[in-house]
């Protein structure tokens, strides 16, 4: 009996499939070709629409083109491709390059090509940036300024001190130190070789709501040392109403005698005190460019090195030393000199307090290093106090200010004497921040 199943037998050969015995080869047999029957073809409602063929080279068959083989007559013929739109549809399909979709429908909502900048955002970026760069300019070079300031005058070593009044007071010195300077600086500046340092120029500068006055205090000015407490001694001496010149208390104890001196003579509080040598000044002048300064009268004198014809000119750091140090070429000497220092430093601080100073970092550095080398101030001293004071400067010439000489009202072996009278008035128009009416010499 066959148990094989219907239409087979056990003639190996016959079934499908055949085993490695055959003789016919395992890959010379195939699967029979099933062919899908064929669809009607169907009119189209609409003309059909031709399909996006991609370009060759990109992994497609070239031969797909019109929805079918282009070889193929039959329309009916079922090749087994998808005809439809491979690249998107009609409500919005491909621009043809790859560009995504944005939005829905035909409305043009696909991106071309990258998305157009965000303007605003990259100007807020921009300005963020900006503010982060000039705080960390400014904030670094605030503690670059800070670190040179030289605080070493302490105003609490200095005793019996007058009651504060409005406004902010400070005691300007320029000394005739030659700390830091060379030989042949020394020889070119004219300054000579001394030792130590003394006091060429002494200004207070008061700083108020009523405009900034400027008060010089010629260096022969007749004054009483009074009792003190030595800077470095910590003893204190008593007072013995010795009268001397002011410039003799600088001398004999430093900057805190000097304070305690004008304090007791005028009445008037000093809150800072601020003190410059020959080297640094000259620096300064150079570092900005030179001083542009109106000279009515021309002068010459040998023991400064001035020589200066009428007129409006610049003088560089070596002429403006000379210019602020002459006296025994001016009819007034010590009093005329002192008009002179005020003039020159109004000049000096309107134009180095200028936008093209200011915001130009190759002559601001320049110019506050010339300076804060050499300045020396008292410990209370901040860096905005200092600003506050040179544009106070600035302002003595900007129409808001006064200038003037201490009232003088004769002398005695050579010593100019303060008018006691005017000097008070003055002192007090100070003190409730008035606007000084009081005239000097």
């Amino acid at each position: 009996m066959n148990d094989w199943p219907d239409r087979r037998t056990g003639d190996r050969s016959e079934r499908y499939g055949r085993g490695s015995d055959s003789a016919r080869p395992e890959s010379a047999r195939a699967m029979p070709h099933i062919q899908r029957r064929p669809t009607p073809p169907q009119r189209p409602q609409s003309p059909p629409q031709r399909p996006q063929v991609p370009p060759q080279g990109q992994g497609y068959d070239d031969r797909y083109q019109d929805g079918g083989y282009a070889n193929n007559p039959d329309p009916g013929y079922d090749s087994g491709y998808n005809t439809g739109q491979v690249y998107g549809s009609g409500g919005g399909g491909s621009d043809g390059r790859g560009g995504g979709r944005r939005g829905g429908g035909g409305d043009g909502g696909y991106v071309q090509g990258r998305p157009a900048p965000d303007w605003r955002r990259r100007i807020k970026l921009g300005a963020l940036t900006l503010v982060v760069v000039v705080l960390a300019v400014s904030i670094s070079t605030y503690f670059w300024a800070d670190s040179k300031l030289k605080r070493e005058v302490d105003l609490s070593k200095v005793i019996e001190r007058p009651e504060s009044g409005d406004g902010t007071n400070y005691l300007i010195v320029g000394s005739d130190s030659r700390e830091g300077m060379s030989a042949e600086e020394k020889k070119r500046l004219r300054t000579g070789s001394a030792e130590g340092k003394r006091t060429d120029s002494m200004m207070i500068l008061h700083d108020g709501s009523s405009g900034p006055t400027l008060i010089s205090l010629p260096r022969d000015s007749n004054v009483e040392i009074p009792s003190f407490v030595g800077s470095e001694s910590g003893k204190k001496f008593q007072g013995t109403g010795r009268q001397v010149k002011l410039n003799a208390a600088y001398a004999e104890d430093g900057p805190e005698l000097l304070v305690r001196t004008v304090e007791f003579n005028t009445g008037l509080h000093i809150d800072h005190y601020v003190e410059i040598g020959f080297g640094g000044f000259a620096k300064i002048v150079d570092a900005i460019g030179g001083v542009e300064l109106d000279i009515p009268k021309g002068f010459k004198d040998k023991k400064s090195g001035a020589d200066f014809q009428a007129g409006k000119q610049t003088l560089n750091g070596e002429q403006s030393l000379a210019f602020v140090r002459t006296r025994y070429a001016l009819p007034g000497s010590d009093l005329d000199r002192t008009k002179n220092q005020q003039k020159f430093l109004a000049a000096l601080a309107s134009q180095t307090a200028t936008p093209g100073t200011i915001i130009n970092p190759f002559k601001l550095y320049p110019t506050m290093g010339a300076g804060l080398d050499t300045l020396i101030v008292d410990k209370d001293m901040s860096l905005w106090a200092l600003g506050n004071m040179f544009f106070a400067m600035k302002g003595v010439t900007g129409g808001e200010g006064t200038s003037m000489n201490m009232p003088i009202s004769g002398s005695v072996g050579g010593n100019l004497v303060w008018d006691k009278a005017k000097v008070k008035q003055l002192v007090e128009q100070l003190n409730n921040d008035e606007k000084v009416t009081v005239k000097g010499n």
